[in-house]
């Protein structure tokens, strides 16, 4: 599946900023199953300084730095991309989650280095107790680990109430885990908490998600917007790099309709923009997004 991706992200100041510095995580990566055909990012201001590197996950960064005075920042990030369903292990097939999490820690490769840091916590994943018990419950002795994984990420589309008033990206996981709502990011990091309390992996994925508008009704512009899932190690994905990426908001493993931007340990890790600024006052941010298939032939 071939989409074009439009991503535009507005900032409005009531005072003028003299100077700021950002960076973006807006530009798709490439993976197994997935190839960045063509991606640019245009700013305006235009900035003083530009570059572009690959941060320590292998994820597109994009500094850029504007040193003039500005009312208002805008950041349009376009990208045409190729998307092929990931082939998905049977999950009963699957060795059992402690055989997963004893074979994680001996690995000795630097896939295998790579795949241990996920285990550990970070920032906005901190070990929650709550949590890890909340995924005992589908983590019986000796059962497979993708079967038991699908059943968590199935427990919480059922438990959780997909709520986009209920929290912002400060909200903390023990307040989500309390009231039991909120959207993609959070549900995201409650399954990464959960498998980590665990001693799995689990690495946090950030991208979009091809929304289709109901029967007879023409697609809004704008209309889409980014979307956060998870990724758990498991051996047994071999075309993946030992990865299966599973979607807790929509119940699903990940297919042609889902396309990866950054990964990290968590939302922090691949902001789509941040930075700093000086001067102001206060602000307004208004983000569209907008995922097109493109016809093959």
């Amino acid at each position: 599946m071939r989409y074009q991706v439009t991503h535009l992200t507005r900032y409005g100041y009531s005072d003028p900023v003299s100077l700021c510095h950002s960076i973006a995580h807006l530009k798709p990566r490439e993976t197994p199953c997935q190839r960045c055909i063509a991606a640019n990012l245009r700013i305006n201001p235009w900035p003083s300084v530009v570059r572009e590197h690959r941060d320590f996950f292998g994820n597109r960064v994009n500094y850029f730095s504007i040193q003039q005075s500005h009312l208002q920042l805008e950041i349009s990030a376009s990208a045409e991309i190729e998307v092929t369903a990931p082939p998905l292990p049977e999950p009963a097939a699957t060795q059992s989650w402690e055989k997963t999490r004893a074979r994680l820690q001996t690995l000795r490769a630097a896939a295998g280095a790579s795949a241990r840091l996920f285990a550990l916590p970070s920032p906005a994943v901190p070990l929650e107790p709550l949590a890890a018990d909340y995924a005992r419950a589908s983590f019986s002795p000796q059962r497979p680990l993708l079967e038991a994984a699908l059943d968590l990420i199935g427990r919480i589309h059922r438990d959780f109430d997909y709520d986009p008033t209920s929290t912002t990206v400060a909200t903390p996981l023990a307040e989500v885990l309390a009231q039991r709502r909120g959207v993609c990011q959070d549900f995201a990091h409650l399954a990464i908490a959960a498998l980590r309390g665990l001693g799995l992996a689990a690495r946090y994925v950030s991208g979009y998600l091809e929304t289709l508008p109901p029967p007879d009704q023409p697609k809004l512009r704008g209309a889409d917007a980014s979307h956060a899932w998870l990724a758990i190690y498991c051996p047994e994905a071999q075309a993946t790099g030992g990865w299966v990426d599973l979607d807790p908001t929509n119940d699903c493993p990940i297919g042609d309709q889902y396309i990866t931007t950054a990964i990290g340990r968590d939302y922090r890790d691949v902001t789509p923009v941040r930075g700093v600024f000086y001067g102001g006052g206060e602000h307004s941010l208004a983000v569209s997004v907008d995922v097109d298939r493109i016809a093959s032939g």
